[in-house]
């Protein structure tokens, strides 16, 4: 028995090889479809990282080149000069043309820029803020004081990446407006902030001797 059963199972291995060479021919096309779908999706994922790769370091070679320019009024030309890659290169590239032209002396045109930047819906949030803070610190002599210190309000909200530093400068315009008792009860909040950086911690606590406080422990 045991030469026929060797044959049936020589005649059943064939006919299942032969069922499987027919479904290839009828369908293997779907594999190396599936194949070629994965292939070239994962090296248009490599082309398009490298390609954007490419893009920020011809960006940032850019911005650094125009840096190099020897007076404000040239960084200035120069950075106008390049092409932003999107909404947030497109923020940073004008508040550099904001600090040159603060370096020329031109606070006003400055602040409108850092302002429009601010006010842009499509820039990234951090950004946004970013520019305002820059817009409401160097706007001393532009911006009225209720501006200022609504801006800088709104940047204190807690919960804002630039919270601290905004309720920084809310004690300077205190101090400025004469308060010295609101600058050094901020200031002492500052001082205690555990979220608080050390460079800030130290300069409000040497507000606060300035202003005649004592500061707390710690």
């Amino acid at each position: 028995m045991s030469n026929p059963d060797s044959f049936i199972e020589e005649v059943t291995e064939e006919v299942r090889r032969d069922r499987l060479y027919a479904l290839m021919r009828r369908y293997g096309w779907i594999a190396v479809l599936v194949v070629l779908l994965i292939v070239g999706g994962t090296a248009f994922r490599e082309y398009r990282k490298a390609s954007e790769m490419a893009q920020a370091q011809a960006f940032g070679d850019s911005i650094l080149a125009a840096l190099d320019a020897p007076t404000a009024e040239a960084r200035i030309d120069a950075l106008r000069a390049v092409a932003p890659e999107g909404p947030g290169s497109a923020a940073v590239l004008q508040m550099l043309i904001a600090a040159e032209e603060g370096s020329a002396g031109e606070d006003g045109e400055a602040v409108e820029r850092l302002q429009a930047v601010a006010n842009d819906t499509e820039v990234p949030g951090i950004y946004r803020q970013v520019a305002s803070y820059k817009a409401l610190t160097r706007g001393a002599d532009i911006l009225s004081e209720d501006e200022r210190r609504a801006g800088l309000e709104a940047l204190a909200v807690p919960g804002q990446p630039l919270r601290l530093l905004a309720e920084e400068q809310l004690a300077l315009m205190e101090i400025e407006a004469g308060d010295t008792e609101a600058a050094v009860i901020r200031l002492q909040a500052l001082a205690e902030d555990a979220e608080a950086t050390t460079g800030l911690r130290r300069r409000a606590r040497q507000l606060i001797v300035a202003l005649g406080g004592e500061p707390a422990d710690g």
